[in-house]
């Protein structure tokens, strides 16, 4: 078989597979794209058995059919040379010998056989439904920061994905912090749920943000999900296993309420959050009257810092202390410029909140949990 495509196109495509080739994979094939070329049509796939990929192109020509698989790192590494020249790849098929051609170079490299390659997962009666890739690329920005790493809880490494006929509901959470992302404009008449693990999540983020306009059809049933999109497919299996009553450790009554400007906030903690405990990276928020006093020390080096912010606030007088990685991580991911966070005491979950969102079908909370103060 033999093909003709532009180096650019190529390469741009041969990208957005290489996410997902894992590291340290148990089946050598799993090191390489496959390619196959059918009646005109190009499709690359790149599969770490979890989660696999495919991007179908049309080349500039073509003759013959077939299959090979390619490594893919010494392949990417040759493509990321060119400029934007076509380049023919032609593939004996019974040797399995690649040629490569691009301006005056000619390259030479093994394919194999394509027998060991994973098979695309099929999926049996899935429940299907069209989503903008704006939606997905949004509520997969603001919530994976917040997913977890503990291997003995793999529901918190990914993302809950509920439908209902009143809106979706995005959910992530490592038990230290919470984002719970709704879109009142996403309904589905059918109820159901299921958890997206980290590495199609970030896949399809980073695809998405340059496809925005762009209508991505989700199916999914008990095992799998997958999403289309112009020429890209990905299918992923899910995890297993039931997701924790996230709305039980929401604090439904939280009368403190401070309101203060966003990006104020952020800068101030940042240049506290260097003086503090390298441990807790604890930063203590004390706020009285319309003054909230952020602090933080590092008795171990005598290490301590102050800042004095105004702000608009509701409540009793209170002191809370607060990771600060945690809440700068919350902040960056909140759009609006102002928030608010609602308390109800020291030993209680905080939650944030954007003030006067521009989306009116976007409804976000994040939680956070204190840390305790040393008095």
């Amino acid at each position: 078989m033999k093909f003709i495509l532009s180096s650019l196109s190529l390469l741009k495509s041969l990208q957005a597979l290489g996410g997902v080739i894992g590291s340290n994979n148990t089946l050598p094939i799993l090191d390489d794209f496959l390619f196959s070329l059918t009646d005109g049509k190009l499709t690359i796939t790149a599969s770490d058995l979890e989660t696999t990929m495919m991007i179908t192109m049309e080349p500039e020509m073509q003759e013959g059919n077939g299959e090979v698989t390619i490594p893919a790192r010494l392949l990417l590494d040759i493509m990321k040379t060119f400029p934007d020249i076509p380049v023919t790849i032609d593939v004996n098929n019974e040797t399995l010998m690649v040629e490569l051609k691009a301006g005056e170079g000619n390259y030479k490299l093994s394919g194999h056989k394509s027998d060991e390659f994973p098979q695309i997962p099929v999926l049996d009666d899935p429940t299907e439904m069209d989503m903008p890739a704006e939606v997905l690329a949004n509520g997969f920005e603001k919530t994976i920061f917040a997913t977890g790493i503990d291997e003995l809880r793999p529901a918190m490494s990914g993302v809950l994905i509920e439908l209902s006929d009143d809106y979706m509901t995005m959910v992530a959470t490592d038990a230290h912090k919470l984002v719970r992302y709704r879109r009142m404009d996403i309904k589905s008449e059918q109820h159901a749920s299921f958890i997206l693990p980290k590495k199609p999540i970030n896949q399809l983020k980073n695809i998405l943000s340059g496809k925005l306009e762009t209508k991505v059809k989700l199916s999914f049933n008990q095992k799998n999900a997958s999403f289309s999109f112009e020429n890209i497919k990905l299918v992923c299996r899910l995890i297993e296993g039931k997701y924790p009553n996230y709305e039980a450790v929401i604090p439904a009554t939280n009368p403190n309420k401070l309101s203060i400007d966003r990006l104020s906030l952020l800068n101030s903690i940042r240049r506290v959050a260097i003086f503090s405990n390298k441990a807790t990276h604890q930063v203590r928020f004390k706020i009285t009257g319309q003054e909230l006093m952020l602090s933080a020390e590092d008795l171990d080096y005598y290490n301590e810092a102050k800042e004095r912010l105004s702000c608009s606030f509701e409540g009793d007088d209170m002191e809370i202390g607060f990771n600060s990685r945690f809440f700068q991580e919350m902040l960056n991911n909140m759009d609006t410029d102002t928030i608010q966070l609602e308390m109800s005491a020291p030993n209680r979950a905080g939650i944030m909140v954007p003030i006067a969102n521009e989306n009116a079908d976007e409804d976000i909370l994040m939680l956070i949990m204190p840390v305790m103060l040393n008095q």
